[in-house]
């Protein structure tokens, strides 16, 4: 049995930043927010996160983004979602 990791950093990365000049994806994010586990499962299926005004379902195997609202709405054209292992600190 997996276990369902307990936070993540969702990114919301403009989809025409191709090259970031050696900037980590990061410092190209619009908008990052921390996400916590709710303990529950999203329409996808997959494990639900939330946090900072965003709600996301998460394949926790392949750290894809199966469902995403920002503020209670989907996301924007241009914007790609991307998931970053949360490190304390």
């Amino acid at each position: 049995m997996s276990t369902v990791p307990r936070r993540f950093v969702i990114l919301l990365v403009p989809q025409h930043v191709v090259d970031r000049s050696g900037a980590a994806v990061e410092d190209s994010a619009v908008r990052s927010a921390v996400v916590e586990y709710t303990g529950r499962n999203g329409a996808s299926g997959y494990p639900r996160y939330a946090g900072h005004g965003i709600v996301a379902d998460v394949d926790p195997t392949t750290r894809t983004v199966e469902a995403l609202l920002v503020d209670g709405s989907e996301l924007d054209y241009g914007l790609t979602a991307l998931v970053s292992e949360y490190v304390a600190g």
